[in-house]
């Protein structure tokens, strides 16, 4: 019974550049030796990369296996000295430790009075270890709010010649008519009393309520009525008072809303 043949997977292309497989490297290609160097800025050093390679494969960090974690770091030493990458001496350094603590692991271990010899990668699991806490430490203070990249101080400051300006409302017609019914109300009283006056125009009434009226002081509204004109002259006083605000020639303010109205003559 013949054997059908084995297929053999063609190698996966290196890149694919415009859509066309890239199979090898150009002869020209040239790649600068900072061309890459984000790659060892993205560990803090030799501990840094051996903790990233003992999370990346799971591997217990009590019972460290030096023969994968050396072979790891070997083949990453060897990663950036074929991109043409200036490693740092504490990488290269990190590197002998390992072959060192290997080869100490490979030889048979020599029989002492004082029992049995300390394993030798028990100093690099303790610093390790402690880099570690600090490393776990490090980005949960790093999850916290920081000023003036996740909070901004606000500072307001007060001016000591600042004085303090209070805008008062403005008068409403409607609350102009309340007071005119307020006075209408007092001049009904005197319907009875039969007085007769010479009417007086609105222009005559505005000489008049300007002749009460000062630019020093606020005058009560209520207070340039009267009452025993009867209806007639609260009116006519009403209509002075409005045209001579027209006229910009008097100010109408109140302290505050639906308190009593005063009148001045503007300076």
């Amino acid at each position: 019974m013949s054997q059908a043949p084995l297929t053999v997977q063609p190698p996966l292309p290196l890149a694919v550049v415009r859509g066309k497989p890239l199979e090898e490297l150009p002869a020209d290609l040239y790649i600068p030796p900072d061309a890459l160097e984000v790659i060892l800025e993205a560990f803090e050093g030799p501990l840094d990369l051996l903790l990233y390679l003992i999370r990346r494969h799971k591997l217990d960090i009590v019972d460290l296996p030096v023969f994968d974690i050396t072979r790891q770091y070997m083949d990453y030493i060897a990663l950036m000295d074929h991109l043409q990458m200036e490693l740092a001496g504490e990488y290269l350094v990190m590197a002998a430790t390992l072959a060192e603590i290997k080869s100490r692991m490979l030889l048979p271990k020599p029989e002492t009075e004082e029992g049995d010899e300390e394993d030798p990668r028990m100093v690099l699991i303790r610093q390790l270890q402690a880099y570690e806490v600090i490393k776990t430490a490090a980005e949960q203070m790093d999850t916290l709010p920081r000023v003036e990249r996740d909070t901004w101080v606000a500072h307001a400051g007060r001016a000591a010649n600042l004085v303090p300006r209070v805008v008062p409302p403005e008068v409403s017609l409607d609350e102009l008519l309340d007071a005119l019914r307020g006075v209408l109300s007092k001049a009904e009283l005197f319907e009875q009393h039969q007085v007769e006056r010479e009417a007086l125009s609105t222009r005559e009434r505005m000489s008049q309520v300007m002749g009460l009226l000062s630019a020093d002081r606020f005058t009560p509204f209520i207070s340039l009525f009267e009452p025993q004109e009867g209806r007639a002259g609260v009116v006519v006083t009403f209509l002075a008072i409005l045209e001579l605000s027209k006229e910009s020639l008097v100010e109408i303010q109140q302290v505050e809303p639906m308190s009593q109205i005063h009148v001045r003559a503007r300076a």
